[in-house]
């Protein structure tokens, strides 16, 4: 490839796509009282399985990841809780995750395909009849919703935005729900009806706000956020979606203006579309079978994007192994640098570097963490480096029995801790902190990457739903499947 970028760390952090990314990082962070910012869990809770083999591994990690929708779902509104901390929202982007996860439970056995139609359809009802007026006590406008949702009232929580990812992961589970549920069932039919109703509603012409690119969202006090999505990040499936709607869908200039945003990058021998955090390179591929499709700009680089996350996800552990800033059990099999939660809130630590030198260093709460140019603060995420299973199947796997056998799994019985820092001084022996929560956002790529490597369940169900395929096209996707189906 040629005109690869080779910009320095401060050109990185302030391309378009980082920018985006930390700031939807931002908007993702929840309000925590002191109880919560002290609050305080141990590793180490040995994993125990039925089998040694990776299939044994991959099951075990799926059914954890899973049993927090199972635990956390309402179901008379199929609302989804955003995290395990105490007094949490609903977040309809969890809400979208649990929709896109109830098939893959109902084919391995881990829930009735009653009870999976029963949550979708509950929750059909509630979004296809909920409130769009717009007001700050409401839960949405304009088709979109905003991004909390009080648990037991359904109405906007903590003032959140109006946003436009969010709502496009919800209808992306929508969508996945309408095409496993096909039945001629009365409940099958009403779903399918309603999830129509439900995508037809957005007007993503609104949500451009009188540019081509998409506006990451809008409060009912302020009007629309400054920021939108430009550059490389999990904009692809909410650029699908609208250029595919139904009704008030969006112009193929809108995509190029996302496009046209992005930059190459050099990268350890490699070239790449940067993005720093891993969920930019998993999130639209939990949905969208990218293998072997491309677009204009793609084309024109002569890979595709699955190949991309491939080369990013072994440019994370390529950063690990070199461990440039020297923080404590990076390795070839430790990494995974993602948006997650962290041990600080912006204080400045002394802490004793993987080399025994003492320094300076800041650590931070939910941030979009991403390598090689940052932010890093030595949290490590392992979910990051299980939803890259089917990009680098073996690398990840080598990562998931290494933080087996370092950390273990979480006793709340979901599987690895959202993330953990071995560096930060937290003053127990032997240092280092683990995240006491377990979030919807993490769980939910894990069952759909997992899947998406052991059967491709999810890429060939939305393979078949005709929004999809449409929107492809219309961003001038060709080649692959999209010929062949």
């Amino acid at each position: 490839m040629k005109g690869a970028d080779r910009e320095s760390k401060e050109g990185a952090r302030t391309s378009p796509g980082s920018v985006v990314s930390e700031k939807q990082a931002e908007l993702r962070q929840h309000p925590q009282d002191a109880a919560a910012l002290h609050a305080r869990e141990r590793a180490g809770q040995p994993v125990e399985l039925r089998g040694h083999g990776d299939e044994a591994v991959l099951d075990d990690l799926q059914c954890k990841a899973f049993r927090f929708f199972e635990l956390h779902v309402d179901p008379d509104t199929g609302l989804v809780l955003d995290s395990t901390q105490p007094d949490s929202p609903c977040s309809i982007a969890g809400v979208g995750f649990a929709l896109s996860c109830y098939p893959v439970a109902v084919e391995r056995g881990w829930m009735p395909k009653e009870l999976a139609l029963s949550h979708s359809l509950m929750a059909a009802r509630f979004f296809d009849n909920a409130d769009q007026s717009g007001a700050p006590d409401g839960v949405g406008y304009k088709g979109f919703y905003y991004h909390f949702l009080h648990a037991d009232t359904g109405r906007r929580a903590w003032r959140s935005e109006l946003s436009t990812i969010d709502t496009a992961l919800l209808i992306a589970g929508f969508l996945l729900a309408a095409q496993y549920f096909s039945g001629d069932a009365a409940e099958e039919r009403e779903l399918r009806h309603r999830v129509q109703s439900i995508y037809a509603r957005a007007d993503w012409r609104w949500a451009q706000n009188g540019e081509p690119a998409v506006t990451m969202g809008w409060k009912p006090e302020s009007g629309f956020l400054p920021w939108r999505w430009f550059g490389y990040n999990e904009a692809m499936l909410l650029y699908v979606l609208a250029l595919a709607a139904p009704r008030c869908n969006v112009g193929v200039d809108a995509y190029q203006a996302w496009t046209s945003t992005f930059r190459w990058r050099r990268l350890y021998g490699h070239d790449v579309l940067y993005g720093g955090p891993l969920f930019l390179h998993q999130f639209s591929h939990a949905w969208l079978d990218l293998r072997g499709i491309r677009d204009g700009f793609m084309r024109e680089h002569r890979t595709d994007y699955f190949e991309n996350s491939r080369i990013a996800t072994l440019v994370q552990r390529e950063y690990a192994t070199r461990n440039p800033r020297k923080f404590l059990r990076y390795a070839k099999d430790c990494w995974g640098f993602t948006a997650s939660d962290g041990p600080g809130n912006g204080s400045v630590l002394t802490v004793k570097d993987a080399e025994g030198r003492r320094r300076r260093q800041r650590f931070h709460g939910y941030v979009a963490r991403g390598a090689p140019f940052g932010p890093d603060d030595g949290t490590l995420s392992p979910w990051a480096a299980i939803a890259s299973l089917p990009f680098a199947p073996e690398a990840v796997l080598e990562a998931v029995r290494y933080f087996e056998d370092m950390i273990g799994h979480s006793p709340k019985g979901f599987g690895f801790h959202a993330s953990f820092n071995p560096t930060y001084p937290d003053g127990a022996p032997g240092g280092g902190w683990v995240s006491p929560w377990h979030y919807a956002l993490n769980q939910g790529p894990i069952v759909l990457m997992i899947e998406n490597h052991r059967t491709g369940l999810i890429w060939k169900l939305m393979r078949e739903c005709e929004p999809i395929r449409l929107g492809l096209q219309r961003a001038g996707f060709a080649g692959g499947w999209l010929d062949r189906d």
